[in-house]
């Protein structure tokens, strides 16, 4: 014979797949594609995740230092006697769960040329319920650049926080040198009077990066120095000028600038709180 028997393994390797083996191979590419589609889809979802977790970050930072700057100059006027015209105070009330605080502050900054203000101004922080999430609340913010006798009242009416679960303020009595839950310079404790610092404590709602279904809370906290509170009592078993904080009365004479205090007046003396 003039042609040569062809070996078997040679016609093995002419033939096709078979519709079976095309069958199982798409089967193997459409799991690994919806594998590596999952997978990608929790990547962008933790990416989103992580994005708003940033932002919560920011928002908690501004309004924190927002606050912290406003409240680090609340002063109060020695001027209690004329009725209906200038009244300054400083009101805390402790309520669930976001607190509400007003008072006078000299952190006012003047956006017009020649308009008639100046660095005082009166503020108020409260909250109300998110009308696009009733789970959690929006931390409002009241600034009114004149002073007048209702001190909770009038004034621009902005955001400064969304999403907030919990805003505690705690007043240091630098009568006592402890923290108190409320505080009412109109009331009798603490007549015309500021407390010596304000710790703020702000918590946020955000996505969990882990599980972008479900939500975390971030907690931030801060303590503020009044400087224009009253200094704090000196401890018994204290020595030295360190443990003495000093500051004006809220009766002190503020026409002349704003006093800074030293160095001593940054920490608290002989508070393990």
């Amino acid at each position: 014979m003039s042609h040569a028997l062809e070996t078997p393994w040679k016609n093995r390797a002419r033939r096709g797949m078979t519709l079976m083996e095309i069958m199982v191979s798409l089967a193997i590419l459409s799991m690994i594609g919806a594998m590596s589609w999952t997978a990608l889809g929790q990547t962008f979802l933790a990416r989103d995740a992580l994005e708003v977790q940033d932002g919560v970050r920011q928002q908690a930072r501004v309004a924190l230092e927002r606050i912290s700057r406003e409240l680090s100059t609340a002063y109060m006027s020695g001027n209690i006697s004329t009725p209906n015209t200038y009244k300054t105070v400083f009101v805390g009330k402790n309520q669930d769960p976001i607190d509400t605080l007003w008072f006078a502050s000299l952190s006012h900054h003047r956006v017009y040329r020649d308009s008639r203000e100046s660095d005082q101004t009166e503020l108020t922080y409260w909250g109300e319920p998110d009308p696009e999430d009733r789970d959690t609340y929006v931390l409002l913010h009241r600034e009114s650049p004149r002073i007048d006798h209702e001190a909770d009242k009038d004034g621009t009416i902005l955001p400064l926080a969304y999403g907030v679960q919990r805003l505690d303020f705690k007043y240091l009595d630098p009568k006592t040198n402890e923290w108190e839950e409320e505080w009412d310079s109109t009331g009798i404790d603490h007549p015309n009077a500021m407390p010596r610092a304000v710790r703020v404590v702000l918590v946020l709602e955000g996505p969990d990066a882990s599980d972008p279904e479900k939500t975390v809370e971030f907690a931030y906290a801060t303590t503020v120095m009044l400087e224009f509170s009253n200094a704090m009592s000196k401890s018994a078993f204290g020595t030295g000028a360190g443990n003495a904080v000093a500051g004006p009365g809220p009766g002190s004479n503020l026409s002349g600038g704003r006093t800074r205090l030293g160095a001593g007046a940054r920490g608290l003396p002989g508070s393990s709180r």
